[in-house]
């Protein structure tokens, strides 16, 4: 690894304080491009415009993703920002590039009686299945994203006013917890997770049978195996629940705003999209305002 790039990933570390899994995503992206170079023997300090759009161009050869590629080049982005930044380089060779256009995909979302089909499959009768029927009445509670989920620590919680303190580092929000939610997490820390837990000094919420913090295939395995349970027919992920909370409570009369908030997006764009789900509402707002509808 060039030694430049290793004190990208150092900066991107220590000063933007970055989540581990975005980390390995810059650090696997500069690698990636780094490697295209030394293959077609450049030095990263010579790499022209034109050298970063065939790089471009040979991800999209290879099949990968319109979002992959662009990724890619914001990472590349990145990394040139900081080399102009340490006076490395006298230009970034991306400035000029264009982002390639990704189409804003709509998200899979679960009607409530899939929710509902859903969440009633784990059967609080063990430790397993107790911490299993919290995690997703959880997940489906608040809207939080997996990796948000499984870095809580139990003081995040707060039984008082039913409300989880979400914090990623840079920005933190509360969200309210709904009354099953909160009945089965409560059910889940008194009862289960103390005999869960073999350190005390463990802090996490959601621990696995080991007693350790849960990982994020962890979690996804645990939705898998209760989907296939439940028999639903839907690909159903840990964010089909995040996108699925966010659409019911739309559809259900919250507004944008407050939805933004919840789910921690800066741009309200990001949210915008869950509106296309409002369309049986918007046609009987037509039916009733339209004068010949």
């Amino acid at each position: 690894m060039d030694k430049q790039i290793k004190l990208f990933l150092e900066f991107l570390q220590n000063d933007k304080k970055l989540s581990d899994n975005t980390l390995q995503s810059y650090r696997r992206d500069i690698l990636q491009f780094e490697k295209f170079l030394d293959a077609n023997d450049i030095n990263f300090s010579k790499a022209t415009e034109e050298n970063i759009e065939d790089y471009l161009k040979e991800l999209q050869k290879e099949g990968k993703k319109t979002s992959t590629a662009s990724r890619s080049l914001a990472t590349i982005r990145s990394f040139y920002q900081y080399l102009l930044r340490t006076k490395k380089v006298k230009e970034d060779p991306t400035v000029s590039i264009q982002s390639p256009k990704i189409e804003k995909r709509v998200p899979s979302v679960l009607t409530s009686e899939e929710v509902e089909l859903l969440l009633d499959q784990p059967k609080d009768v063990d430790l397993k299945g107790t911490r299993d029927k919290a995690m997703l009445e959880f997940a489906y509670a608040t809207g939080m994203k997996v990796t948000e989920i499984i870095d809580l620590n139990i003081d995040d919680v707060n039984f008082d006013e039913n409300t989880v303190l979400c914090s990623n580092g840079k920005k933190a929000r509360i969200i309210p917890l709904g009354t099953l939610a909160e009945k089965a997490l409560k059910e889940y820390v008194e009862d289960a997770r103390p005999i869960m837990v073999k350190d005390e000094a463990n802090k996490a919420l959601f621990v696995n049978v080991n007693g350790d913090r849960l990982t994020r295939q962890g979690f996804w395995k645990i939705v898998k195996y209760y989907k296939e349970q439940a028999h639903i027919e839907k690909d159903i992920t840990p964010h089909v629940l995040r996108h699925s909370f966010a659409t019911h409570l739309l559809q259900n009369g919250a507004d944008l705003k407050s939805i933004q908030a919840m789910l921690g997006h800066s741009d309200i764009s990001s949210t915008q999209i869950y509106a296309q789900f409002q369309t049986p509402e918007l046609k009987n707002i037509y039916k009733k305002a339209h004068p010949r509808a």
